[in-house]
């Protein structure tokens, strides 16, 4: 599937069915296409095991390669599972890194 190289993908564009999402999140997931779960709302990022990141509802729920993508698309680290890039984060050294 070339549409998912490299782009944020938002979880419901993955099928039409829960099935169909969970299968297709696998395979991107298998092939290293998949690394990072977002919330879109909140404009945060972190792993795909995070306690937080799997309470979010499937509506907002976002996909990215790389924490670079993430951050590019103007996502921050999660204060639970990426705590270090969140510190640094907060004090104002993502920016300073991506200028």
């Amino acid at each position: 599937m070339s549409e998912y190289l490299c782009s944020m993908i938002a979880h419901l564009t993955l099928g039409n069915t829960n099935f169909e999402r969970s299968r297709q999140l696998k395979k991107l997931i298998d092939e290293g296409k998949i690394r990072l779960g977002g919330n879109k709302n909140l404009k945060i990022y972190g792993t795909l095991q995070c306690k937080s990141g799997m309470k979010m509802k499937t509506a907002n729920r976002v996909f990215f390669q790389s924490e670079k993508e993430a951050t590019e698309a103007g996502y921050r680290p999660c204060g639970h599972c990426m705590r270090q890039g969140y510190l640094v984060w907060k004090t104002g050294g993502a920016r300073l890194r991506h200028k």
